[in-house]
């Protein structure tokens, strides 16, 4: 069972940028596909971005490409998401995800594990 915690989310002024990181305990992720999801408001969970088992292959939503960055360190079991230049509709829930590679990182059907999410709010 691996479990996954968030961290690094606030607030923060547009234009501005935040780095959350994801760290695993329980098993190494260095065998999972890594994804982050968003909730904003009233909507529902959207993809983010998402990074192969061994980092060498990078996903990105059509809204953050160009501002958020996806890495990973294998070694100490953590994902990270680099948000820059940061929008008000950037406000939301953030969620890391892991998933044995079923066919595609962009349905949040595929992830089989989850953490429990940080808040990023991005003022205007």
């Amino acid at each position: 069972q691996v479990h996954l915690l968030e961290s690094g989310g606030g607030l923060v002024q547009a234009g501005g940028s935040l780095r959350l990181s994801c760290a695993a305990s329980g098993r190494t992720i260095s065998d999972l596909h890594m994804g982050w999801f968003r909730q904003a408001p009233g909507k529902e969970r959207a993809f983010v971005a998402a990074i192969s088992w061994n980092g060498g292959t990078t996903f990105y939503a059509d809204s953050v490409k160009g501002r958020f960055t996806i890495s990973r360190d294998n070694a100490k079991n953590t994902v990270s998401l680099q948000m820059n230049s940061l929008k008000p509709e950037d406000t939301a829930v953030y969620f890391c995800a892991g998933q044995y590679y079923a066919g595609t990182v962009y349905d949040e059907k595929k992830y089989n594990y989850w953490g429990q999410g940080t808040q990023v709010t991005v003022s205007s």
